[in-house]
């Protein structure tokens, strides 16, 4: 595989993304692009967005960039456990990715972490169906969102076994389908780092109804009340967004909310949520890194046929990561109330957030739980298990 040179900023890699002007933030001084072009109707779009210059162009290098590894994230949440062979973490996403297995043979290679192949039992791709192919065609925007994916399963359960699961689109039928496979084979934790209006969606709702799974799924980077299925559903785990940074204190770090949270309209309540400010679902019910201004490293396709070391945001970020921390744990899983049964192995995140809303805490991070960051954020594996 041809790999591009170190820091070469490529003027065509946010188009072949699917990114465009409109997909362009900045956080501080820092821009990103989303990997996957915005969709409407029953078509869901990933949430990752990856690091670029002020004009959207992609930063691409061959050494690992300034972002996050995986000793970083692990000190962060206190993850000291690897997890264990029989523990499986999957990853949902929405066409091919080629090179998946020897992109994440890269990233772990560069981080320490044991070979995990195909031949080894570690990794495993599989098609909508659950068969090692045929497999769907690639789409760039989403095998980057894939190789975030693998890349922060492996980096907080690198003793799990690894797996991507591809489906042939991005409807929410396939998607769906496609997270019913990952459960029947067996997967302990399914991440889910995508979205769609939540409206229309009762018909796939049933379809991240696993008792006993721990299914995660980002909520979406929109902002206060811009809420997205799967996240809604009351059966998931939905991940809000943090800004995370090293800090001279006992974590040795310090976190703040992002802004997002709010009320579903459409999806009852979960008896574990008893927060009055909403009549229905409250999102979010944990949190993880996803400003891009504290990214993570991540080695994917930055064009069809080449691979490098990018910086990647977003609450795509998160999804993975606590699913992750679920392998780590490997115990009971009921839905998303594990952490609600255990706030005192959580990192409580009492500041940030955004917006102008009633009661304030679905939009502004406190003591306890809130909108942006639901109970807070791992503080080592044991909230996520019995």
């Amino acid at each position: 595989m041809t790999r591009i040179p170190h820091l070469v900023l490529l003027a065509t890699l946010a188009l072949l993304s699917g990114a465009s002007a409109r997909d362009v933030q900045r956080s501080g001084a820092v821009t990103s692009v989303a990997a996957c072009a915005h969709k409407v109707g029953p078509i869901a779009t990933c949430h990752a967005r990856i690091v670029a210059t002020r004009d959207g162009v992609i930063i691409v290098g061959t050494t690992a960039p300034s972002g996050y590894g995986p000793g970083d994230l692990r000190d962060a949440y206190k993850i000291t456990a690897n997890g264990k062979n029989t523990t499986i973490v999957a990853a949902v996403t929405a066409y091919g990715y080629t090179n998946a297995e020897s992109d994440l043979a890269v990233y772990r290679t560069h981080f320490g972490w044991p070979a995990c192949t195909t031949a080894n039992g570690c990794f495993k791709k599989l098609n909508q169906s659950g068969a090692q192919g045929p497999y769907p065609a690639q789409n760039l925007g989403w095998a980057q969102e894939a190789a975030l994916d693998l890349d922060m399963a492996s980096a907080m359960c690198p003793a799990c076994q690894i797996w991507l699961i591809e489906a042939k689109t991005a409807s929410l039928a396939n998607l769906a389908a496609s997270v019913d496979t990952a459960a029947s084979l067996g997967a302990h934790a399914i991440s889910n780092s995508y979205g769609s209006s939540e409206s229309g969606t009762t018909t796939y709702e049933s379809h991240y109804n696993h008792l006993g799974i721990a299914i995660t799924a980002s909520a979406g980077d929109g902002g206060f009340g811009n809420l997205e299925f799967p996240a809604t559903s009351p059966h998931v785990t939905a991940v809000g967004g943090t800004h995370l940074v090293r800090a001279a204190n006992a974590r040795g770090w310090t976190e703040t909310a992002l802004a997002g949270g709010g009320c579903s309209a459409i999806y009852a309540k979960p008896a574990w949520q008893t927060d009055t400010g909403c009549t229905r679902r409250t999102i979010v019910d944990v949190a993880a890194v996803a400003d891009p201004a504290t990214g993570v490293a991540v080695y994917g396709p930055v064009t069809a046929t080449t691979s490098g070391w990018m910086v990647f945001g977003g609450t795509s970020v998160g999804a993975p990561i606590i699913a992750g921390v679920y392998g780590v744990n490997g115990g009971t899983v009921t839905y998303g109330s594990n952490p609600y049964a255990h706030p005192g192995a959580l990192f409580d995140i009492v500041s940030g957030g955004g917006g102008s809303c009633t009661p304030s805490y679905l939009c502004n991070a406190g003591p306890g739980y809130d909108g942006p960051t639901g109970m807070g954020t791992p503080d080592g594996a044991t909230a996520f298990g019995p």
